[in-house]
């Protein structure tokens, strides 16, 4: 795993960065009366990228690919959309430790009995408690069954009488899920370059030797799954407030398949690669749907093309562009080349008769 990358991954994050920042400045411009609704489907992006990165922790830092990440992304928005009142506002600064509370206790109690499997088995049984949450939730009459529930009003963000920040305004609500996504971004840089990310990176590479040095890898991959859930617990409470309902799709294996392809398309491991990844998706899913009704063969041939000729995803174009390797490994020859000494031939034994 990569934890220092080259100077002009920071930059083009930097630029892509200011670039999204400023979409209220030449959005009209560039998309005309669609401005709006490529407000909302940017704000989409930057959800589903915080949504990714959280499953990049588990996956590509961790090593444990989960299948039924999108119950915790379900159940930030269900909690958010049964704990608000019917006839005002709730308050974020109660309803986001809320969140976050709730799915740390499920993460946890989930996590005690999926990290003692492994592979195929921590897959299937990660699969197994999404899709059980998911039917509780489909034929609960209290969760409004297949319907979902619906969110009367968005979260109130003040101090008082006074609105720090307007989230029922577009505009207000894309900078809010932008802080959030660079929160999770530099949270989740820091905590790789941790001691505890240092472990992690330990058990990705090999479990055993960890064990054997004597680290209690169950408990890292614990706190590790937990802090997973509890971000993509929040990207669902965003998703909830954006659309002003919660689904049992967003709970269902499809989301969390959906997920895992911006992982793979982005690059797994690398905390920026997630954010690439969600954005490429979205973008392609809207001109797949726009060109075909058959857009989902379009994508599946887009993943495996990713795969084949992109295994590390954009993230790893970035990192080591293939012409830079073309260069690397030409110089490596002619070095190893230039450092062979250069040794006389060796004259043939004769054997001396004995007189």
């Amino acid at each position: 795993m990569l934890h220092r990358y080259p100077k002009r991954v920071a930059f083009i994050m930097l630029v892509l960065t200011a670039l999204v920042a400023a979409f209220p400045l030449w959005g009209e411009a560039v998309f005309g009366n669609q401005a709006n609704f490529m407000l909302e489907k940017l704000t989409l992006m930057l959800i589903l990228a915080l949504f990714a990165m959280s499953l990049d922790l588990l996956v590509g830092i961790v090593g444990l690919v989960s299948l039924g990440h999108a119950l915790f992304f379900g159940l930030g928005a269900y909690i958010l959309a049964l704990a608000s009142p019917d006839f005002s506002p709730a308050s974020m600064w109660w309803m986001l430790p809320l969140v976050m509370g709730v799915s740390a206790c499920v993460g946890l109690v989930i996590g005690i009995l999926v990290i003692r499997t492994k592979g195929i088995f921590f897959i299937m049984t990660t699969l197994a408690f999404g899709q059980m949450l998911y039917y509780f939730i489909s034929t609960s009459q209290f969760a409004g069954g297949t319907d979902g529930v619906f969110i009367m009003f968005r979260p109130s963000l003040a101090i008082g009488e006074r609105t720090l920040v307007d989230l029922d305004n577009p505009y207000s609500f894309f900078y809010f899920c932008l802080g959030m996504l660079l929160i999770g971004y530099f949270f989740l840089r820091w905590l790789t370059r941790s001691y505890f990310g240092q472990v992690l990176d330990g058990i990705h590479d090999n479990e055993h030797r960890m064990q054997a040095l004597g680290y209690a890898t169950s408990g890292y991959k614990l706190v590790a799954f937990v802090i997973a859930g509890v971000m993509a617990a929040i990207a669902g409470m965003l998703a909830a407030m954006q659309y002003g309902f919660a689904n049992p799709a967003q709970l269902g294996w499809h989301t969390s398949g959906e997920v895992l392809m911006m992982l793979i398309l982005g690059g797994m491991g690398t905390v920026f690669g997630p954010i690439l990844g969600a954005f490429a998706y979205e973008i392609l899913l809207y001109l797949y749907e726009h060109a075909t009704t058959h857009w989902p063969i379009l994508m599946g041939l887009t993943i495996i093309a990713a795969v084949l000729v992109l295994p590390r995803g954009i993230a790893g174009l970035i990192i080591a562009p293939p012409w830079r390797r073309k260069r690397q490994t030409v110089s490596e020859n002619v070095s190893e080349k230039e450092n062979v000494p250069v040794t006389a031939p060796i004259p043939p034994v004769t054997q001396r008769k004995e007189n």
